[in-house]
């Protein structure tokens, strides 16, 4: 056998071997659990950027007298 037809032989075969795997995957491929994709620090960071400039905001709209 020749070194080409080796090479045949053996990617035929490795082709017909992922033939026979399809269909065979799992159901869902998202790991189920508690895994945020934000870490609790960046969330509570991002908390605080949010309600602290809400209450900025908030205070500065009263000390003005409610105008713009």
């Amino acid at each position: 056998m020749t070194t080409s037809r080796r090479l045949a032989v053996r990617k035929v075969e490795k082709f017909e071997k992922n033939i026979t795997k399809r269909g065979s995957v799992p159901e869902t491929t998202v790991k189920k659990g508690k895994d945020y994709p934000v870490g609790p620090v960046l969330l509570g960071f991002f908390v605080f950027v949010v309600i602290g400039s809400s209450l900025f905001q908030i205070i500065r709209t009263a000390t003005s007298g409610g105008m713009a």
